[in-house]
């Protein structure tokens, strides 16, 4: 008798211990969800705000250059100073254009890139900022070092890989599984079952994909809490005084504009998509640009000298180390930020798949343990009585 009491004592501690978990799966469940939300975050915004979109002024309008963005920038804002242009990636984005105010802020603006028009400001946190914010690091912010939020996001990562191993091991010949169809009529918990193993077989890349790269988030982390680099980028120098050409008046000699520039470095750079220029913050600074090439998971970035018009530092794909080149690859394969629309929205179907995987695995696990919460307290009615029917002493039982 003691033994099944002991028994029944340890099949309650289970359930507690069951029940504390739950906290744990909504964690899992509102980080998919935000993930989700997050790859797609642009998309909403621009279907939200008509200031984010490149609308065409007609039907054979051309883009402008980058030189004729800044000029049609200049001409509207004579006191303004702009300090970076950037393209969205896809062409339907406006402009976005980091500028200075005359009264000292610094907003973003979004440009038309067929007009050069000011379409209107970005909010200082917008909602693609908050949702990448709430999913990476649950809005806690960053004192010192990276944010206890970031690691306990980031160490998702490992327990998502476990259970794709497992899981594989589980289910023997998975591969059966892509086909199976949805069993109707036999109740919730064979539904949920099968949603949830269907979700799981689809998305297997994927789980594989967002679980080895969270994990790199918190690699990355740890490296950069104990201030280690793997990063061999150049510190690119400032034109030194006496290189800057000077003027007949003793101030410095006009600079190249950026059409000339970004023409530089295509010519030095084959196959570079410009996407965004830095312009300089003093007569010292060289114009900074940049896009992808060949390999759309990585930028390659030039300094033109606007002076001499040679590129003096360039950081491209043959640069990187191997290590590099596989840790540089892994933000954009988490968020598919690089390949367009397409991309995001195969990113986005699957997060949802794998919400949804969360969802069936929470609605199995909460159905399971709740059986067997009411079994137990079923089973601890019904032992007094069944003792007291055996003439049996009942001590911790007061009638």
């Amino acid at each position: 008798m003691a033994q099944q009491t002991k028994k029944s004592k340890s099949r309650l501690w289970f359930l507690v211990h069951s029940w504390l978990a739950l906290p744990i799966w909504f964690f899992v469940l509102i980080v998919c969800f935000t993930g989700m939300l997050a790859v797609v975050s642009q998309e909403i915004i621009w279907l939200a705000n008509p200031d984010v979109r490149a609308t065409k002024p007609s039907d054979d309008a051309e883009r402008l250059s980058f030189q004729q963005v800044l000029d049609a920038l200049r001409k509207a804002e004579p006191d303004m100073a702009v300090r970076s242009l950037s393209q969205p990636d896809g062409s339907h984005f406006a402009l976005t254009a980091g500028v200075t105010l005359a009264d000292g802020t610094a907003p973003t603006l979004y440009v038309n890139p067929y007009t050069g028009a000011i379409q209107g400001k970005s909010p200082d946190f917008n909602f693609e900022a908050f949702t990448r914010a709430l999913h990476g690091w649950w809005l806690v912010p960053f004192t010192n070092g990276y944010s206890w939020g970031w690691y306990l996001v980031s160490i998702l990562g490992l327990p998502m890989l476990a259970s794709l191993v497992t899981g594989l091991v589980v289910y023997k010949k998975f591969w059966r599984g892509f086909f199976k169809p949805l069993r109707l009529g036999h109740g919730p918990r064979i539904f949920w079952g099968d949603v949830h193993r269907l979700a799981g077989v689809w998305s297997i890349w994927f789980i594989a994909v967002i679980s080895i790269t969270g994990t790199w988030f918190l690699i990355q982390a740890i490296l950069g809490d104990n201030h280690i680099t793997i990063s061999s980028e150049p510190v690119v120098p400032v034109i030194a005084r006496q290189e800057v050409p000077l003027s007949q008046d003793g101030s410095p000699a006009p600079r190249i504009d950026l059409d000339e520039a970004a023409r530089i470095a295509t010519t030095s750079i084959p196959g570079l998509d410009i996407s965004f220029i830095q312009l300089p913050l003093t007569a010292y600074s060289h114009i900074e640009m940049g896009g992808r090439g060949w390999y759309p998971l990585m930028f390659q970035t030039a300094s033109v000298n606007p002076y001499t018009r040679k590129v003096d530092s360039q950081f491209l794909l043959g640069d990187r180390s191997t290590l590099e080149f596989v840790t540089e690859s892994m933000r954009p394969l988490h968020t598919g930020d690089f390949g367009g629309l397409a991309i995001k929205l195969i990113w986005a179907f699957f997060g949802l798949i794998l919400t949804l995987m969360v969802f069936s695995g929470l609605l199995i696990w909460t159905k399971r343990t709740a059986q067997a919460t009411a079994a137990a307290l079923k089973r601890s009615e019904r032992q007094p009585r069944q003792r007291l029917a055996r003439g049996e002493p009942i001590t911790e039982v007061q009638s």
